[in-house]
């Protein structure tokens, strides 16, 4: 077997805090590891706009039978979780992390920011200095692990409580291959999804401009599209 789930570390006690966690792809995320059974931290500026957005997704199918979730302002997620997936848009992107460098050090820091511009033709990839969202992650983190995923996951399909499976590939880009196996073990708690390797953060760049595409393949055929990787 190529792919061998069974390798995997139990990430099942590991607290997840999502900045931008009242977005709706950070929103949706906090939901399927909530409902996983996974402890979730919601970020945002406002730390009583988190506690709201924690109590609405609190409430949704599945959650009281798992995981616990609340919100507070980012400082407080960085500094409280093992794991912290960053949900921001594209514009504030730069601005969160350079405040949270401090709290964010020493933990796993998991990007899933796509910068992306629109117009009359649709969505397009918009240049980054560093090379992808990512890598400016990586600069303005220098004490945290870094690595991009997530970035393809359809937002309406997360918040959809009708929908208990997802069938899509996470593809991830990290220096650290330990990192690897902790993200795809916790996509694996959201029922169809695998974690996928998909090379260093020099490779990131495609990975993130592709959400372009997906934008317009779900225009076009009016559904909400992801990826998967054959032959694994």
């Amino acid at each position: 077997m190529a792919y061998d789930p069974s390798d995997l570390p139990d990430v099942s006690g590991l607290t997840v805090g999502i900045i931008g966690g009242t977005g709706d792809q950070g929103r949706g995320l906090a939901y399927r590891f909530a409902r996983a059974g996974q402890t979730v931290l919601i970020g945002s500026r406002s730390a009583s706009r988190a506690a709201q957005s924690a109590e609405e997704i609190a409430a949704l199918p599945g959650v009281a039978a798992g995981g616990s979730v609340t919100g507070a302002d980012n400082d407080e997620v960085a500094r409280r979780s093992d794991v912290v997936i960053i949900a921001v848009p594209w514009e504030g992107h730069a601005a969160t992390l350079t405040d949270l460098a401090e709290p964010l050090a020493g933990k796993i820091v998991v990007d899933c920011v796509n910068p992306l511009g629109f117009d009359k033709q649709g969505p397009y990839p918009l240049p980054v200095p560093e090379g992808s969202a990512v890598q400016q992650a990586a600069a303005l983190l220098p004490g945290s692990r870094v690595c991009a995923a997530f970035n393809h996951v359809s937002a309406p399909l997360l918040a959809d409580p009708e929908i208990d499976r997802i069938e899509l590939d996470v593809l991830i880009c990290t220096e650290e291959r330990e990192l690897v196996d902790v993200v795809a073990a916790l996509a694996a708690r959201i029922p169809g999804m695998r974690g996928v390797y998909a090379g260093r953060l020099r490779n990131a760049h495609q990975i993130e401009a592709f959400t372009a595409n997906l934008i317009a393949i779900n225009r076009r055929y009016k559904t909400h599209a992801g990826v998967r990787v054959t032959d694994l």
